[in-house]
């Protein structure tokens, strides 16, 4: 059976710089494994790794347009991708971290529907928005 794996997120971004710095400081994606620009198409684009091997694509397009959800359902209202989510082991710890690095709340920490199990939802400075999730202890 051919093995799938998960390989990376892509963002699209207004300004590839000031994301790039924030995922750098927020969740230590500053190693590049790649970068390009299309200057005919205004794109650019850089593929962030962590140590970890969590991986982000920041893509920045000349006029693209922003869209933006007052909370985490109304993402559901549009069809396509609303958010990522990333699976930790300190919910609170990283909630403030990402918190810290500019991010904003829009859901604190609280019990999920799974036994046991935590989530937060932040926004990027963009307004992007980002689930972290505690998974239940075993």
């Amino acid at each position: 059976m051919n093995t799938i794996n998960f390989d990376h997120i892509g963002l699209s971004v207004a300004d590839l710089d000031a994301q790039r710095a924030f995922y750098g400081r927020a969740l230590g994606l500053t190693f590049v494994e790649e970068e390009l620009e299309l200057p005919e198409a205004q794109v650019r684009t850089v593929i962030l790794r962590a140590a970890n091997g969590l991986k982000l694509e920041l893509i920045e397009r000349g006029g693209s347009a922003p869209q933006e959800f007052a909370d985490p359902f109304a993402g559901a209202a549009v069809q396509g991708y609303f958010h990522w989510a990333l699976s930790v082991d300190d919910l609170d710890a990283t909630f403030a971290q990402l918190l810290a690095a500019g991010a904003c709340e829009v859901s604190p920490p609280a019990p999920a529907a799974r036994a046991g199990m935590r989530f937060a939802y932040v926004k990027d400075p963009e307004g992007n928005l980002l689930e972290i999730v505690q998974p239940a202890v075993a």
